[in-house]
């Protein structure tokens, strides 16, 4: 791809490794970039509490996790016969209340364990506007589709963010004081929300990622918005609707957080995985010959050869199974 800029971000001062384990929170860019990495066979606990947008419901479903807090009894909320929580994302349902509950109970305490095992967290914030529940004088991650009039809604201020994410770091810290912390502000644009105030937002936002990378040890920043915004500024590096990036920029935007965040090892693994990868997928044209069983061979050969602790145990079985009915068709033959 050629672009008119280019921009390539920092190093970051601390590197991913292939061993590293990570947990991802946050909007729909976060589940993108935590399913590119779970591709690339990394250890990842990818947005477990469904997509969140705004900051405050990530900082308070991170904190009720690590305190083994329950979900706000207040906040259940019943439509259509199913069981919604207000912070959470509607992903997490069940037909009885008392179903999602436990749900509940489980998600947030394998959370909690990934979290205190945890070499990186990644935050991505996609939105500074939240939905205050008048009823419990709450902010909500979700409004499940019931009527806007129980909700206020406006731009969270900075002050209040600061101090909010100056709390959770300190949890953090109490309960994993090897974390690194990895911010990105993500590049869907909220247009339902009026350009100005996305753009308003958006700022907040990143002024927020600013502010806690200078003043906390082991926080970073990573601009996946700034590089949508500024190196893919055209809409046909967007979806359909023209607010998310589409999958050549997702790819694109990856490679730039790789060359920014990997280190050597796991740069090296990502190429040799790839290659794999496009061996599994290949079919043979002209059936069951020994050309086809020697490449199956070969890459049973790559998969074992991979570096302890990877599981590659699907794709093992894969190419054994298919190895075996090579075998079976030739004695056919």
């Amino acid at each position: 791809m050629h672009f008119h800029t280019e921009l390539t971000p920092d190093k970051l001062p601390v590197s991913i490794g292939l061993h590293d384990r990570i947990v991802t929170v946050g909007s729909c860019f976060a589940q993108v970039m935590g399913g590119q990495l779970t591709d690339h066979k990394m250890t990842v606990t990818n947005n477990p509490f469904g997509t969140v947008f705004n900051p405050i419901s990530i900082s308070k479903l991170l904190t009720m996790a690590l305190r083994d807090q329950m979900p706000d009894e207040a906040l259940y909320v019943q439509r259509d016969g199913i069981w919604f929580h207000h912070d959470f994302h509607s992903s997490h349902w069940a037909t009885t209340r008392e179903g999602l509950k436990n749900r509940l109970m489980v998600v947030l305490a394998e959370t909690a364990d990934a979290l205190r095992q945890a070499d990186w967290l990644f935050l991505t914030f996609g939105s500074a506007l939240v939905y205050r529940h008048r009823a419990t004088d709450q902010v909500v991650a979700n409004c499940h589709k019931v009527p806007g009039t129980q909700f206020d809604k406006y731009l969270y201020q900075l002050d209040h963010l600061r101090a909010e994410y100056n709390r959770l770091l300190k949890t953090l810290r109490k309960h994993n004081p090897q974390l690194n912390v990895l911010l990105t502000v993500s590049p869907v644009r909220h247009t339902r929300d009026t350009l100005p105030l996305n753009s308003a937002s958006k700022a907040t936002l990143r002024l927020l990622a600013h502010e806690l990378t200078v003043w906390h040890e082991s926080v970073y920043y990573f601009p996946s918005y700034e590089i949508m915004q500024d190196d893919l500024r055209d809409y046909r590096f967007y979806e359909a609707d023209l607010i998310h990036p589409n999958a050549q920029a997702q790819a694109y935007i990856y490679e730039k957080f790789a060359q920014s965040a990997f280190d050597e090892e796991l740069c090296r693994f990502i190429g040799e995985w790839s290659g794999i990868q496009k061996a599994l997928a290949h079919r043979p044209l002209q059936g069951y010959t020994d050309a086809h069983r020697h490449f199956l061979v070969q890459t049973l050969a790559r998969l074992q050869a991979l570096p302890a602790g990877i599981d590659v145990s699907a794709e093992l079985a894969d190419v054994r199974e298919r190895l075996t009915k090579h075998i079976m068709m030739s004695d056919e033959r």
